[in-house]
């Protein structure tokens, strides 16, 4: 899945910026808007910046409740301003839209991206973080009673795409000798477009001694040496060739490589995906 970074939305730059360590987020705090799922993050973040007085837009990320659409808003580890007091530990999300008689409709397309965003977390943090909604630790009906009930309830997807991909057989050892993700905690190979822990390749920038090229290119190699037919004029890569790159090609051959190997299909080269290619048996 994709977050819409906050150059794509459009967002005015904060005003102050405290940042946390994912050994203190504990929690993920779900919300709502309270008003029409028409509103923009961008008028979110006037509302909490030029009437409340914020530095910036509350939430950490946002969600249209109809489309699905993600928006990054302080982001992961910046502490935002949603639950007065527990801002430190809870990574809080919105889902923008309006509670009327206990009643908000939010689309299958919303929940998938809510929990995706929660698995997400879980996957940067190690381990699961603990679900709640905003009256849990406020005086407040935030999140509504729909959105809550579905917390608790554990992110129940009604519209769940059937025939999930199996995780891969037993077979052949990875060949090669395996290589340690080269990117901080929670940072992946992605769009240049994304937020500073994308790391496209375009800037080339340095990590752990060698250039963000030269590790996407690493990975690529590595499902070469797995039988993947990679290159320019080959099945991937096809056009550019392994340059190290990101772009469609990458997140294409990503995609293709997660549904191989049962793991969720975001087209982003994280921890997971890296270590897939490097350390799982051959499929």
């Amino acid at each position: 899945m994709h977050i819409i970074s906050r150059a794509g939305w459009g967002a005015r730059p904060p005003e102050g910026r405290d940042t946390t360590t994912w050994s203190r987020r504990t929690h993920f705090m779900g919300h709502y808007s309270a008003a029409s799922a028409t509103q923009t993050p961008r008028q979110i973040q006037d509302y909490h910046m030029r009437v409340r007085g914020w530095s910036d837009v509350g939430y950490n990320f946002l969600i249209n409740s109809i489309t699905g659409d993600i928006y990054e808003g302080r982001g992961w580890l910046t502490i935002g301003a949603h639950c007065a007091g527990h801002n430190t530990e809870a990574i809080g999300v919105c889902i923008i839209g309006s509670d009327k008689a206990g009643r908000q409709d939010v689309s299958d397309a919303a929940r998938r991206a809510f929990k995706w965003l929660y698995e997400e977390a879980n996957d940067r943090k190690g381990k699961r973080l603990t679900l709640l909604g905003h009256r849990d630790r406020g005086a407040t009906a935030c999140p509504g009673d729909e959105i809550y009930s579905w917390l608790k309830a554990g992110l129940p997807i009604v519209g769940q795409p059937p025939n999930p991909t199996p995780k891969p057989p037993p077979g052949k050892p990875a060949p090669g000798t395996p290589i340690a993700f080269p990117l901080p905690a929670g940072w992946y190979f992605g769009p240049a477009s994304g937020p500073d822990y994308s790391v496209s390749g375009k800037y080339e920038r340095y990590f752990r001694g060698r250039t963000d090229r030269a590790w996407l290119k690493e990975w690529a190699t590595q499902l070469a040496r797995r039988g993947w037919s990679i290159g320019k004029g080959k099945r991937w890569l096809g056009r550019y060739g392994n340059d190290g790159i990101y772009g469609p090609e990458y997140a294409a051959l990503a995609v293709a490589f997660q549904g191989d190997q049962g793991l969720r299909e975001d087209g982003l080269i994280g921890v997971n995906t890296w270590n897939a290619a490097f350390r799982n048996p051959l499929t």
